[in-house]
């Protein structure tokens, strides 16, 4: 056995043992000197070549070597334990002073918004709000309103009909004006928002499903005076200025006399753009007195009662509202977009 000097060895291990930083690195220097090849136990394995007086006084030191070893082992055990551990509360740790962090809420979609708006003017005005389904007849959608068989409104190109069925999505919302004077006698006034659906080619300014807003206005001497004050009334509301607005004479099966409602562009001031189709003019609503058919078609006396309707599209408004300049970013699901809302 060549002579070792016992206390450089405890030196040295000691030192190696201070200087770890992780119970991977202090693994390792146990496996050096206490391992089953370590420096300690090899001494161990030494001592039988040695005199039996001198060997069991070297033996002892070694033991007791071996023995404080463990102790400093298991002492720098706890202390890498216990620096772990506060690094990890000290990531974890919550100031209970702050105030706690507001979960992301939704919230409604510009549609939905001037959806509500426009019922909140109309029913100031003293319109009733009704609905009515999205599933229609042919009678309702079409022949209640004196929309004959042979009328264009039935092709393929503008109806989506439902598969094996006499049924069909609705075109508008006006079948609900149906419905309800069916139901109900004048005077009437009344506002009907829903979504219809049509068979048409998308762009900037159509889609195949989209929002109406139906207003119905019944009584015994309801003119289109009335219809324009109301319409001039609703829009200056809506956008809170004067609006420019024009009627142009048009053409509606369950409307005589019949017209078409522009209003002077909000987006491009009237200059022409994509949303107003380079004229300057957006088409809003398509209106007219009722017709006498409708009225009978509903169980009314149209030599009794006379009034308008009209049919708003909800998207136009909003898209004249925001300044949005193509109609299909309402139904895109870009974050980007609906989060200006």
């Amino acid at each position: 056995m060549e002579k070792i000097d016992l206390r450089l060895l405890k030196t040295r291990a000691e030192k190696e043992i201070e200087k770890s930083r992780s119970l991977k690195e202090l693994d390792g220097i146990f496996k050096k000197y206490l391992g089953k090849k370590g420096e300690i136990t090899q001494l161990f394995k030494s001592l039988k070549k040695l005199p039996e007086e001198k060997r069991a006084k070297i033996g002892r030191e070694v033991n007791e070597l071996k023995n404080f070893l463990k102790i400093r082992f298991d002492q720098k055990v706890e202390e890498i334990k216990e620096k772990i551990k506060r690094e990890t509360e000290e990531k974890e740790w919550i100031d209970i002073t702050l105030p706690g962090k507001k979960p992301v809420l939704g919230h409604l979609h510009p549609l939905t918004l001037v959806k509500r708006k426009i019922e909140e003017i109309f029913q100031v005005m003293g319109f009733k709000i009704v609905e009515g389904p999205e599933i229609e007849t042919e009678w309702y959608n079409f022949d209640a309103l004196n929309i004959p068989k042979e009328h264009p409104a039935r092709d393929f190109w503008d109806t989506l009909y439902l598969k094996n069925s006499k049924l069909l999505l609705r075109t508008h919302t006006s079948p609900v004006q149906i419905r309800f004077m069916e139901k109900n006698q004048p005077p009437l006034r009344i506002i009907v928002p829903g979504r219809v659906f049509r068979h048409e080619a998308t762009d900037a300014s159509h889609e195949i499903n989209f929002y109406q807003l139906e207003g119905l206005m019944v009584g015994k001497d309801i003119s289109a005076a009335n219809f324009r004050a109301i319409i001039e009334e609703f829009f200056k509301r809506f956008f809170q200025k004067n609006i420019k607005i024009r009627l142009r004479p048009s053409y509606f099966p369950f409307t005589e006399p019949s017209f078409e409602v522009d209003i002077s562009c909000l987006v491009c001031q009237g200059k022409g753009c994509p949303a107003c189709a380079h004229s300057g003019w957006v088409e809003m609503m398509g209106a007219g007195m009722v017709h006498p058919n409708v009225f009978k078609n509903s169980g009314l006396n149209p030599k009794f009662w006379q009034g308008f309707a009209f049919g708003l599209g909800l998207d136009r408004l909003v898209m004249m509202k925001y300044k949005i300049s193509d109609i299909r970013l309402f139904y895109s699901g870009d974050l980007r977009f609906l989060n200006q809302f």
